[in-house]
């Protein structure tokens, strides 16, 4: 899904690097710079996932760590979690794209989704990490 948003960058970019690397994503107007600053977006909502996910499988791993061998399974189970909503993810956010399909919104819009997907999946990630309440 990534390479896909990356290449849909490249394909529409007609603007230097040097200018996309000022662009101020707050008074965007060209689709072409909303779908730089959505691509944005969904990097640093990622970069967030990753650093979170490093702590939750810390957790998990520490979870297990209290068991006997038998019930241990914590860091299998949170792999598997993330391996399903992964799939989920891309295919969600394929489907989102389908609302502007082949036009210049469909990135866009993919990139949207990613971010907020992954901003949603840092929160469940957030919420194992700090056990129940």
């Amino acid at each position: 899904m990534r390479i896909l948003l990356t290449l849909a960058l490249l394909c529409t970019a007609a603007s230097p690097l040097a200018a996309e690397e000022k662009l101020d994503c707050e008074n965007v107007m060209a689709q072409q710079d909303m779908t730089i600053c959505a691509s944005r977006d969904y990097d640093a909502a990622d970069a967030e996932l990753n650093a979170v996910w490093k702590e939750a499988r810390a957790a998990a791993k520490a979870e297990d760590a209290e068991y006997q061998e038998d019930l241990k399974g914590a860091e299998k189970a949170l792999l598997a979690e993330q391996r399903g909503w992964i799939a989920y993810r891309d295919g969600h956010c394929e489907l989102a794209g389908f609302e502007a399909r082949g036009g210049s919104m469909e990135p866009m819009l993919v990139a949207m989704c990613l971010a907020e997907t992954t901003r949603l999946r840092t929160q469940e990630l957030m919420r194992y990490i700090d056990g129940p309440q």
